[in-house]
Parts: C-alpha cells; sequence; structure tokens
C-alpha cells in the first residue's frame, strides 16, 4: 500500500480533517486528510454547511458519505462558512482523487483564529495515526 500525503503547510485534527490558510484575512479552506479519504473508501455524497452558516468547533457540520459508510464532518476552527465546493454536488469522489486540492469542502471565516494553534501539525497527526 503506497504511504498517504500529509503535507506539511497543512493543519490537522484529530476528526481527520485539514485546514490552510485562505486568499483572505482569517478565511480558512477545510478539508478531509488522506487518511479519512482512504478509509472511507468512494466518497458517493458529501453534505457540507451551507454558506452563512456559523459552526462551532468540534462539533458536527456535515457528513460524508462512502459505498462503506457515512461519517460525520467535524468543524475544526469556529466561525461563519463564506464558501461550499461547488464540485461536491455533482463529483464528490473528487474527495478520493484530489483530498487535498480538487476536493476540499467549504471555506470557513475564523471567529476565533487563535483555534488554529489547537490543530496538528503535519508530523503530529501522521504520529497520531499510528
Amino acid at each position: 500500500m503506497p504511504e498517504l500525503e500529509y503535507p506539511s503547510h497543512l493543519r490537522y485534527s484529530a476528526d481527520h480533517e485539514w485546514v490552510v490558510a485562505g486568499s483572505e484575512e482569517s478565511v480558512y479552506r477545510v478539508g478531509v486528510t488522506a487518511y479519512a479519504q482512504d478509509s472511507l473508501g468512494e466518497v458517493v455524497f458529501v453534505d457540507v454547511p451551507a454558506e452563512g452558516d456559523a459552526l462551532t468547533a468540534g462539533e458536527a457540520c456535515g457528513e460524508i458519505e462512502s459505498t462503506k459508510s457515512v461519517s460525520d464532518l467535524v468543524a475544526p476552527l469556529s466561525g461563519t462558512v463564506v464558501a461550499v465546493n461547488p464540485a461536491l454536488e455533482d463529483t464528490p469522489e473528487v474527495v478520493n482523487s484530489s483530498p487535498y486540492e480538487d476536493g476540499w469542502l467549504y471555506e470557513v471565516r475564523a471567529s476565533a483564529p487563535d483555534e488554529l494553534d489547537q490543530l496538528m501539525d503535519a508530523d503530529a497527526y501522521r504520529e497520531s495515526l499510528s
């Protein structure tokens, strides 16, 4: 089995989601990790929060469904959703083929950017999986 990648410029949650700074201050893009998509199997549906939804870090904010199971999406940061990935509606499998690029889920304007400090770097995330 090939080793899964965990880019070093991302931050990771214990719930197998990644976060990266977006194009605007306090806006962060969120997706699921290679580990999550590999564990889920073929993704067939993604229910992400809608633009304008308020999120609370650590609380469920959507679901990701695969041929194997349905898993909660857990918000890694508190804030307001400012964008969702339009590709997910017609091609949810992009989460499998490109989890760190085209398969991103949503963007959130963080209301407590210091929550980012609670997330793991790539080495700590990799270690948490072993």
